[in-house]
């Protein structure tokens, strides 16, 4: 079974930068990073794959980027502290040709998750 562990979470100030990193226990060579505020529901913030998808809130500000098969990062600029949350690398895609990347029940692998810390 596979298995994600993120880590490089923190506590910033605004218009900080964190990296985050997910390391899988095989290659997978689609990853994404989904976010979650107290309260609200897990959100998509990037993808890889043959391409790079993110949300419209994260543009421009965030990149992600493969390190590896089995390695992705998540470098996080220009922090907001709408930014703030517990996030979580999610691999192995089973939403099929039509399903929305940025939608947790698409991904059946997911970390333990690590917290992000924006303060103003």
């Amino acid at each position: 079974q596979l298995q994600l562990v993120e880590s490089g979470g923190g506590s910033v100030q605004t218009g900080g930068s964190l990296r985050l990193s997910c390391a899988a226990t095989e290659d997978t060579y689609v990853f994404s990073w989904f976010r979650q505020a107290p309260g609200t529901e897990r959100e998509g913030v990037a993808c890889i794959g043959s391409s790079t998808l993110y949300a419209d809130s994260v543009k421009g500000r965030f990149t992600i980027s493969r390190e590896s098969p089995d390695a992705v990062t998540l470098q996080m600029n220009s922090l907001k502290p709408e930014d703030n949350g517990t996030y979580y690398c999610a691999a192995e895609f089973i939403g099929g040709n039509g399903g929305a990347w940025n939608k947790m029940q698409n991904w059946k692998s997911w970390g333990q998750g690590t917290q992000v810390t924006v303060s103003p």
